[in-house]
């Protein structure tokens, strides 16, 4: 984007840091819910300046030209965006630098890499806009390779064909959100998926993680906008037929679907697409009871209403981040077509939330999607959009703020929520911090939501990323034991590893690892994610690779 640069250690761009009133408005809502809070103490971005180790290997001279050594350069590809991202930063900690980044600008140049990398060893790290908060692109390889390459792909960034009468487009998967969205315009088009990174992250990443977007029901995920991909692996490159469905066999695309470039690189992708919405309508319905809130919910989910917005926050959670005060807390809903007027639909998921007791402030909005939006729904979208730069301010300030996500059946919510609460509390009680629990549905599907939980507590300048680590520990724990997922989008990367591990069914185990043996002989394309960094679980020379989050 012209004018801004991009942080090299924490969230979007150095121009969009919370700064002045926004920055004391933050605190203060912050101090409204932990009045103990101390935020006084700011410590500044870190220089970039960092001493890196120097690069252990060297390209072929015919790579060379899409090669950096810059250390800043390096330092960004270092880590993701995640809470121990950035503090790991601001203490100037890069110990796991790539040696090279590396930027191809065709597909050839990726085959050209994979060949040179497989045959000398070298991990190779896919890399889109590197906004993985779970460790899915940092370099925390075994030792036994003898150097790592960061592949970024933000060059293969152009919609190559759109086919207009199919509503789909051919894309190259280094794409960043804005930028593809404006390619479509000129069609009349959109993809439709907006995750909460969309400014800072690629199609390729969206694929390889199988992203979560705008949509809270029906296609809530990337792999429902598929219809076939094309992947460089160092076996050679996969093409699936580009169709609206098929039966034969197990698809093609899902192997690659979640990979996260543990089995090759995603160059290219068909993706349907959609017309532009023409209509919109929207409100916020606030409850007095949680359970109620939650009721409610489950009856719009289950209704066939198929709302886009469907996202309930808790009270703590509307203060926060949204300003709104609510005692059982806030249902975000939203409708859009490009069809037809959308108001009946909101006029009867309205309905239903008021048969639980749910009542509007504010009298739902209608009408064409170019209207001028404002209150609460347009409150909490603005907040969602700033909530990673509020986060590396509170995390500059000593603060533990950080998220998890999961999905559940609605019968196991109650449990399960009951039981993240238990554990997170105990956590933060075992690291000595204070803090809340705030939760919102950030999907929503008939059998069950995806809940998002965020942590806010005060901690201890120096130990924040040891007291998270506890706290990422517990709450994992309690998940897999209430029967969630580890992850419903923010994938599994490095450190949900241990508990993907139990997760996963065994024999599917063994298909994944038989597939990256057949894929990738050389196992260089990210070790360590989904799976150990070799059958055996060494690297190419035999030593192990480092553990997950916080040494475990």
């Amino acid at each position: 984007m012209a004018g801004k640069h991009r942080s090299w250690w924490g969230w979007g761009h150095v121009e969009e840091a919370v700064t002045g009133a926004e920055a004391a408005a933050l605190t203060d809502r912050v101090r409204a819910l932990l009045p103990d809070a101390d935020l006084t103490a700011h410590v500044p971005p870190p220089v970039a300046e960092l001493g890196l180790r120097p690069p252990r290997v060297a390209p072929p001279a015919s790579l060379a030209q899409l090669c950096s050594t810059e250390d800043t350069d390096r330092a960004a590809h270092a880590h993701g965006k995640a809470f121990r991202d950035v503090v790991r930063n601001l203490h100037g900690d890069v110990r796991h630098p790539p040696d090279l980044v590396v930027r191809p600008a065709s597909e050839q140049d990726v085959v050209d890499v994979l060949d040179w990398c497989a045959g000398a060893g070298i991990a190779v790290i896919p890399y889109g806009g590197g906004s993985s908060v779970v460790g899915g692109v940092e370099p925390r390889v075994a030792d036994g390779y003898p150097g790592a390459v960061s592949l970024d792909l933000g060059r293969l960034d152009r919609v190559l064909e759109v086919d207009r009468t199919s509503r789909a487009a051919r894309i190259q998967g280094g794409v960043f959100g804005p930028a593809l969205a404006d390619q479509l315009r000129g069609h009349d088009l959109t993809l439709r998926h907006f995750p909460q990174s969309f400014e800072f992250s690629t199609l390729g990443g969206w694929l390889a993680t199988r992203a979560g977007g705008h949509y809270a029901t029906v296609l809530t995920h990337i792999d429902d906008l598929v219809e076939s991909l094309r992947v460089v692996t160092p076996a050679g490159t996969s093409e699936s037929r580009r169709l609206p469905a098929s039966g034969a066999g197990p698809s093609p695309d899902r192997l690659f679907l979640g990979s996260e470039g543990a089995l090759g690189v995603i160059t290219e992708a068909w993706l349907r697409l959609q017309d532009r919405p023409r209509w919109r309508a929207d409100a916020a319905v606030h409850f007095d009871e949680h359970d109620a809130a939650v009721a409610a919910t489950r009856a719009v989910a289950q209704s066939g209403l198929h709302p886009s917005n469907c996202r309930l926050l808790d009270p703590a959670e509307a203060l926060l981040n949204a300003g709104v005060a609510s005692t059982g807390g806030v249902l975000v809903l939203g409708f859009e077509s490009a069809d037809h007027p959308v108001g009946p639909a909101l006029d009867r998921a309205v309905e239903l939330c008021r048969d639980h007791g749910g009542a509007l402030p504010d009298p739902p909005r209608y009408g064409p999607a170019s209207t001028a939006r404002g209150g609460a729904v347009d409150t909490w979208r603005s907040a969602f959009l700033r909530m990673p730069y509020q986060r590396d301010a509170l995390a500059a300030r000593s603060m533990i703020v950080e998220t998890f996500e999961t999905a559940c059946t609605w019968d196991r919510y109650p449990g399960l929520r009951a039981a993240v609460l238990d554990a997170a509390g105990a956590a933060l009680r075992a690291v000595g911090a204070t803090g809340v629990v705030t939760c919102r549905f950030t999907h929503v599907y008939p059998d069950g939501p995806a809940p998002y939980f965020g942590v806010y507590a005060t901690g201890r300048w120096g130990a924040t990323l040891a007291q998270w680590d506890e706290i990422k520990h517990a709450v994992s724990e309690a998940l897999l034991a209430a029967g969630g997922t580890i992850t419903h989008h923010h994938a599994v990367g490095r450190d949900h590893r241990p508990w993907y591990d139990r997760q996963r069914p065994e024999p599917v185990g063994l298909a994944l690892r038989a597939a990256k043996a057949a894929l990738d002989p050389s196992w260089v394309l990210n070790p360590g994610v989904l799976l150990d960094a070799s059958p055996g679980g060494d690297g190419p020379t035999g030593r192990r690779a480092e553990a997950g989050a916080g040494g475990r």
